[in-house]
């Protein structure tokens, strides 16, 4: 006996999945126009999501780079502005060294001179242990403790160290975050240490009648005066040079940013038009199979009796 086959329910099948693919298709390329973002999973497009990937890890590097330059920059800032106040102060003091070295000036001119010395040393005091935005001391290098403290005799002495401590902002450069006390109030005057409190605290003893001739003392100590704005000169240097390298590290920090944001969109944005092109022909292809699938199924070798 011979059997005529019938397929169906094979034909039905492949394509119930011919027409659920379609939609499957679509439904991607709807998420990518609406998300904007071509690969959904990994498995969308295993290369370019390994490279996605790549990119993250370099942006979130650059990101923590850059809050590092941010910060860094800040402190320089705030150092220079001590250290500008710091030479401003001294700049003072040499003025009113001259003013106390004239012998017109009688007892009470110097004793008024060497109440604004004793001032300035205060203000002195203070920007040497002034503190970052962040709170950290700017001049006690590492340490974390307040830069200088003044025993119960005035004698000022450093408590920090000598590290400032190097803030990567690239990759395989780092910059040091400031410049320890020494290097800014501390210098040898003929082969002896001396500090700019030093100075101060001794021109202020002089003018008050401390030496035997007010006049000639203050005449010299302009040299520790001039030493110590020199020393405090250079350390503005120091800080003026590393805040240029910050700005021009930050330059560089955006333009990466830039260049990374444009490979991310190149490999992983959707291309509207392209999407919308293929949405459009998969919608056609879905309605075509619709149809086609309503007709056939329609279709019967047997007259209805």
């Amino acid at each position: 006996m011979t059997f005529i086959g019938n397929s169906t329910p094979a034909y039905f099948e492949r394509s119930l999945g011919q027409m659920g693919t379609l939609r499957d298709q679509i439904e991607t390329v709807q998420t990518q126009i609406a998300t904007g973002q071509r690969i959904e999973r990994g498995s969308d497009d295993p290369i370019a999501a390994s490279r996605l990937r790549q990119l993250t890890r370099r942006e979130a590097r650059g990101e923590t780079e850059a809050q590092n330059a941010q910060r860094l920059g800040q402190d320089l800032a705030a150092a220079s502005n001590e250290i500008d106040g710091v030479t401003a102060l001294l700049q003072r003091v040499r003025e009113l060294a001259v003013a106390g070295a004239n012998d017109t000036v009688g007892e009470r001119g110097r004793e008024a001179i060497a109440v604004e010395i004793e001032q300035l040393g205060e203000e002195l005091f203070a920007r040497a242990n002034a503190p970052s935005l962040t709170g950290a001391p700017l001049f006690s290098g590492t340490s974390g403790a307040p830069a200088y403290t003044r025993d119960a005799v005035g004698n000022v002495t450093y408590q920090g160290n000598a590290q400032s401590g190097a803030v990567p902002v690239a990759p395989a450069t780092e910059i040091e975050r400031g410049v320890p006390g020494p290097q800014v109030f501390e210098f040898d005057l003929g082969g002896t240490p001396s500090s700019s409190f030093a100075v101060i605290a001794d021109l202020a003893a002089a003018l008050r009648g401390g030496a035997a001739d007010p006049a000639a003392a203050a005449q010299a100590a302009l040299t520790g005066i001039d030493a110590a704005i020199e020393t405090a000169s250079r350390s503005q240097t120091v800080i003026g040079t590393r805040l240029a390298w910050v700005e021009a590290i930050q330059v560089d920090q955006q333009d990466r940013a830039v260049n990374l944001a444009e490979q991310r969109s190149d490999i992983g944005d959707t291309d509207i038009a392209d999407a919308i092109v293929r949405l459009q022909q998969t919608m056609v292809a879905l309605e075509a199979t619709q149809a086609g699938f309503a007709r056939v199924s329609s279709l019967t070798l047997f007259d209805d009796v």
